[in-house]
Order: structure tokens, then sequence, then C-alpha cells
């Protein structure tokens, strides 16, 4: 009887010890051979390590819910992060776990380049998967300017308003540092837009603020390409460059039409453009062309006889690179690089 209790023994530490063993191997050492495919597993705040891994069962990233909770307890000191996971190939629950320790939730990185428009920023945002451009342009348009250029990490689920509320929140937090007055708010971010439209160089930025805030008090009209081109994308006429007859539209935010600033902003500046439009430079300058050579600089002249001769350098430059065109650019207060084109 004896024997037969310690026979009983052996074959229950036996029996333990292969559990034990097979859990092992099953949590620790085997990636899981029934994963099929990539999956997006979300884990709610609280969520129990139980119902995490039965999440997981449920999405076939794991064999059973318990080697996740065996895990679980061996590693007391991580604790499981809430979000939304991307397993995209076949892990050990030990490696699952490990992830959603670390919190590495999927998001989606979409960068906004300084100086976009709402119409370039719908195409990113639709590209990204987000809701359409023209979902996005709802949301938006009345915020344009205020949309701060950055890089976001979004959670695939974001909506357009979502992605709004971000960008401008960043802004806000952008505006506060600079520790800009409330008054003049908007004017001074629609100045910025067009500072940072017509800059190429970090240097002229101050300048070409100051030029424009020169023209404001003469009550000369600013004559800004960029506006021509984006009155043009709110018309739905923008053909990619900007024609005499671009140059005649009586849009508000023409201003070769309009004396003033434009009714909005055109673009969303970044924190560079922000800085010189309020902080302009001073100079008598109230003209400016780019460059014949293409750097990427403009030619800064007080009197209108200098401007005219700098653009006739410029369109020379642009003929012998490129050729005659069928119709003449328009010249005003800037022939900077071409504005982009709207993003639908």
């Amino acid at each position: 009887m004896r024997r037969v209790k310690k026979l009983i023994l052996w074959l229950i530490v036996l029996d333990l010890l292969a559990a034990a063993g097979a859990g092992y191997y099953f949590a620790w050492v085997e990636k899981y051979r029934g994963f099929e495919q990539p999956v997006f597993v979300e884990i709610p705040r609280g969520t129990s390590t139980m119902k995490i891994g039965e999440l997981l069962a449920e999405a076939g990233v794991v064999r059973q819910p318990l080697l996740f909770a065996l895990v679980r307890a061996a590693r007391q000191k991580a604790r499981p992060q809430a979000g939304e996971y991307e397993f995209s190939t076949a892990a050990t629950p030990d490696e699952v776990f490990s992830r959603i320790a670390r919190g590495d939730i999927f998001q989606i990185e979409v960068r906004v380049p300084e100086g976009s428009n709402v119409f370039d920023i719908a195409r990113i945002v639709e590209q990204a998967g987000f809701g359409s451009a023209g979902e996005f342009l709802k949301v938006a348009l009345p915020q344009e300017g205020f949309l701060f250029p950055s890089t976001y990490r979004f959670k695939r689920k974001t909506t357009v308003d979502g992605v709004c509320r971000a960008m401008r929140a960043q802004f806000d937090k952008v505006w506060g540092e600079l520790k800009a007055p409330a008054e003049g708010k908007r004017e001074t971010v629609i100045l910025a837009s067009l500072v940072e439209t017509e800059a190429v160089l970090q240097e002229e930025r101050a300048k070409i603020a100051g030029v424009y805030r020169n023209r404001l008090e003469k009550g000369v009209r600013l004559e800004c390409d960029p506006t021509v081109a984006y009155a043009a994308m709110l018309d739905g006429q923008w053909r990619g460059t900007i024609y005499k007859s671009d140059l005649a539209n009586r849009n508000s935010y023409n201003t070769y039409q309009h004396a003033g600033l434009p009714p909005g902003p055109v673009a969303n500046p970044g924190v560079a453009s922000l800085k010189a439009a309020l902080h302009p430079e001073e100079t008598d300058d109230l003209y400016f062309v780019a460059k014949a050579d293409h750097s990427g600089g403009h030619v800064f002249n007080k009197d209108l006889a200098g401007h005219q001769k700098a653009v006739a350098a410029y369109r020379h430059g642009e003929h012998k690179s490129s050729g005659s065109q069928g119709q003449e650019k328009g010249a005003g207060a800037s022939v900077a690089a071409k504005p982009k084109p709207p993003v639908r």
C-alpha cells in the first residue's frame, strides 16, 4: 500500500512537472502556430488580466487565456497598458505581454509640413484613413492658420474632428509659449501665413514681415502671390500656377485686388514665421522678388524702379531655364516660389 501511495505521489509530481514544462514551453518558447493574419486588439482601461487573455485568444493571438495570465503572474512588476495593439506576426504569450506592458499601442504617424494649408492637410488626413478630404475641410477650413504644422501620432480610429482638435491644441500651446499679446492675434497669424508661404530662407522671414508691415502702413496693396493662389483654391479654379486671369479674381483673399490683409490665413505657419510676424524687421523696403538664381532668396527694394529691374531679371532667368510660357505670370510685391497646388 505504501508503495502504491509513493507511486501515485510520483505520478502527480510528474504530471505537475509536465504541466509546468508545457506551460513554460507554450508561454515562453513557442510562437503561437495558430496565428493566421494581422489583427488589431483593443484593450479598454481597467480590463482584468484574464479578460485581456480572452480578448487575445478570441483574436487568435495566443493559444489560451491562461497562458497570458501565467506570464502576467510571473511578471508582477509589469502592468498591461490600455490601448489598441496591432499583432502582425506570430509571437509567444511572453512577447505579447511585453508589448502590452510597454504600451506599444498602434498609432499612425502624420507629418504636416510648415506652410501646409487645409487643402494640403485634407489629403494627408484622407491618405491616413481618418476620413475623407471633404469631411476634413468642413471642420478645418474655419480654422485655417490655427492648425499647427508638426508630426502627430494618432490612434487608428481618430476622426477628422480629433485631428483638428489635436492640431489646434498644439497651436494654442505654441502660441502660449511665445507669450504673444491676445490683441491682434488673428492679424498676426494672417501675416505669419503670408511670411510662411513666401519665405524660403530662415533669415528672410522677419524682413518679409517688415515689407508687408510697411505696405500695410502706407495703404499699399500687399500683392502677395500666395493669396492669389489661395483665392483660386477656394473657388476651385487653381491650375498649378498664377495667370493674369487669377490676378483679376475679385475673391476677397486676392491681395492684388483688395487692400489690407486677406480676411484669413492662407496657410498654417510654423514657429519661425509666427515670431517674424510678431517681430518684423525694421526696414524701408516695400518690394521683394525671388532671385533669378533659384537660391530661395529674394531681392528687396525700396522703390518700384529697382523692383521692376529685379522682376525683369527673375523673368529672364525663368525664360532661360524653362522657355517662354503661353501666359505671363503676374508680378507685384512678390514673384516668389510658385505657391503649392491645393491637395484635394
